[in-house]
C-alpha cells in the first residue's frame, strides 16, 4: 500500500472517529438522530439533501489507471450541510492527490476545491427535482487539477425517484463553463449520469451507473461504474467499487472505497 493510500485511510478513520463522538450541543440529547444521505460513490448526486442542521461528512480513496495522467491517486472529501429539506450547501474536493506520468515520475499536492449551493423541488414523497450551482477553484498543483486549472462555474439539473420496494434512480445533466481551454476547444462541458440503485434489507445496497462528458473540440469520455455499500447503522455507510472507462480518453480502471458519516448537529 503506497503512502498516499495510507494517508487516505488515516483521513477516513479520523473523520469517522470525530463524528462518532457525542453531539456538541446539550439540547440534542433525546432528539432522534437522522440517517445519512450518501452522495458517493457515483458521479451523479440525488435530489435529496442530507439531514437538516446536521453536518455530514464523506471521505474516501480512489486510484485510476490510464488517461492523463497515466495514474492518479486521490483522497476525495465532501462536507454537506442542509438548512432545510430543500436548501443546502456542500464543500468538496481532494485532500490529497498524486499523479504519475508514463516515466513513473509523480507530483503530489492538495486537490481542487468546489462550493455548491443546492435546491430541492419535491414532486411527491417518492420523487423530486434538484438544482445545483457550483464554483470550482483550481487549488491543485498544475497537472493534478480535476477541473480546467482555473475557476469553473457549473449548473446541474437532477431528477431522483424511488420505485418498487427498494429501487432508486438518479439522473443528472450538468453544464460547466471552463475557465481554461485549448485554442480549438469549447468553453462549455456537458456531463450526463444515470444511476440505478437497489437496497437489500436496509443495510446492503448495490448501484450501477453510466456517465460521460462532451465538450466541443475534445474527445468524449464515458464510463460504467459498479459499487456496493454497507450500513452497519443508520448514521454511517461504507462503500467500495470499480469503474471501467469506455473511451480512450477515460481512465481504463478506477478502484475506490469510502465512507459517509453523520457528524454533529448545529
Amino acid at each position: 500500500m503506497n503512502a498516499l493510500a495510507v494517508r487516505g485511510f488515516l483521513i477516513v478513520a479520523i473523520a469517522v472517529l470525530a463524528t462518532l463522538q457525542r453531539p456538541a450541543r446539550a439540547d440534542t440529547v433525546g432528539i432522534e438522530v437522522p440517517a445519512v444521505t450518501p452522495y458517493r460513490p457515483t458521479v451523479s448526486t440525488p435530489a435529496a439533501l442530507s439531514a437538516p442542521r446536521w453536518l455530514e461528512i464523506e471521505a474516501g480513496v480512489v486510484t485510476s489507471e490510464g488517461g492523463d495522467p497515466e495514474r492518479r491517486d486521490a483522497v476525495p472529501y465532501t462536507l454537506k450541510y442542509a438548512f432545510s429539506p430543500d436548501w443546502g450547501v456542500r464543500l468538496q474536493g481532494e485532500a490529497l492527490v498524486r499523479g504519475f506520468d508514463p516515466n513513473r515520475r509523480h507530483t503530489t499536492g492538495f486537490g481542487d476545491t468546489a462550493f455548491v449551493l443546492k435546491r430541492r423541488f419535491a414532486v411527491n414523497e417518492y420523487s423530486a427535482f434538484g438544482l445545483e450551482v457550483g464554483v470550482g477553484a483550481a487549488t491543485a498543483p498544475p497537472g493534478l487539477n480535476s477541473g480546467s486549472g482555473r475557476t469553473d462555474y457549473s449548473l446541474n439539473g437532477i431528477y431522483s425517484s424511488d420505485f418498487g420496494s427498494a429501487y432508486h434512480v438518479d439522473l443528472n445533466y450538468a453544464v460547466t463553463r471552463l475557465g481554461n481551454i485549448g485554442p480549438a476547444d469549447g468553453h462549455l462541458q456537458e456531463l450526463w449520469a444515470a444511476a440505478l440503485a437497489k437496497s437489500f434489507h436496509g443495510r446492503w445496497g448495490v448501484v450501477g451507473e453510466f456517465s460521460g462528458t462532451h465538450q466541443s473540440g475534445v474527445e468524449r469520455t464515458a464510463q460504467v461504474l459498479l459499487a456496493t455499500s454497507f450500513s452497519p447503522k443508520h448514521t454511517i455507510s461504507w462503500d467500495c467499487g470499480v469503474a471501467r472507462g469506455l473511451t480512450t480518453t477515460t481512465p481504463t480502471w478506477s478502484l475506490f472505497a469510502g465512507v459517509t458519516v453523520l457528524g454533529r448537529s448545529f
